[in-house]
């Protein structure tokens, strides 16, 4: 019994991280949720169980939607911007997780930013039936709402994810790769007009330090603004340190050392051929897992 109570839960893992993960945002605290989890999946009566992937991702969902509630306060004392956990994917998943547009979407960093702005139920609800496709009555057992208070919520999250994330145009890797690394080089000659011609206009830097590391409190805006934070960066890198091509969140990433100190990744959102949005993660605490592989499922 012990056996296959394991081998049931180890077949749904990698989707159940995924849940966790699109609701948290954190890859660390997905895997105490599943740790959690796990241990109350011990004590359940399999023979009570009729459908185990259901029952999972609403054991899962639970725990999530309770650390998220704990989360949330202690980010009123979070200073300057949040930004997800960077998520390093399985080199053997990585591929189905490029290749399935809502799942790619799903776990990018512009898509957990948008989620951020949803209330821990709206979240909930949105992952469990945008992504994952559950049914309302599914989704209601979870949450603790009725199917139509599900189905309604479901709508307004849809709605403000729509108004905030417009579009998503699934990018070739290999070319967005390509882009970053022509970009960081001629960073790295100070070449500002050479950078601007590669961003779009309204692009964004937004970085999450929580005061501890040197980081940019409030986005910046505008190419100009933003090449030139760039074209600082690299030349502080340079000095004394390197950046080395990564990708996270099915994206390419820099990662950042300064001597021999990991500073940092840097995730890179291309719309249209243009670099629309760099994430920049230099908070220490979210930097300790980021070498661990994940594996993502839906």
């Amino acid at each position: 019994m012990i056996d296959e109570r394991a081998e049931r839960f180890t077949a749904l893992r990698p989707l159940l991280f995924t849940i966790a993960y699109e609701i948290l945002g954190s890859g660390t605290e997905s895997d105490d949720v599943l740790q959690e989890s796990y241990l109350r999946w011990a004590e359940v009566d399999l023979s009570t169980v009729q459908d185990t992937k259901a029952y999972l991702a609403q054991l899962v969902t639970r725990q999530s939607l309770n650390a998220l509630r704990a989360q949330s306060r202690r980010r009123e004392d979070y200073v300057g911007p949040w930004l997800p956990e960077p998520l390093l994917l399985e080199t053997s998943n990585s591929t189905d997780a490029s290749s399935d547009v809502i799942l790619a979407e799903s776990v990018s960093m512009a898509m957990l930013v948008v989620l951020e702005t949803l209330s821990p139920d709206e979240r909930a609800v949105f992952v469990l039936r945008e992504v994952f496709g559950f049914s309302h009555d599914e989704i209601a057992a979870t949450v603790g709402k009725s199917s139509a208070a599900v189905r309604q919520m479901a709508h307004r999250a849809r709605e403000h994810v729509q108004s905030r994330r417009k579009r998503f145009e699934p990018v070739d890797p290999k070319l967005s790769m390509e882009l970053t690394a022509r970009f960081f080089a001629a960073a790295s000659t100070g070449d500002l007009d050479g950078l601007i011609e590669m961003l779009s206009e309204d692009v964004v830097w937004t970085a999450d330090s929580d005061g501890k590391r040197s980081a940019a409190r409030r986005p910046i805006l505008g190419a100009d603004k933003v090449a030139r934070v760039i074209i600082g960066l690299v030349r502080v890198a340079g000095e004394s340190g390197r950046v080395e091509p990564a990708m996270y969140n099915n994206a390419p990433a820099l990662k950042l050392y300064l001597g021999d100190s990991f500073e940092g990744i840097i995730t890179v959102e291309v719309t249209e051929g243009k670099i629309s949005h760099f994430y920049a993660m230099r908070n220490p605490d979210k930097l300790t897992a980021v070498d661990i592989p994940r594996e993502i499922s839906r």
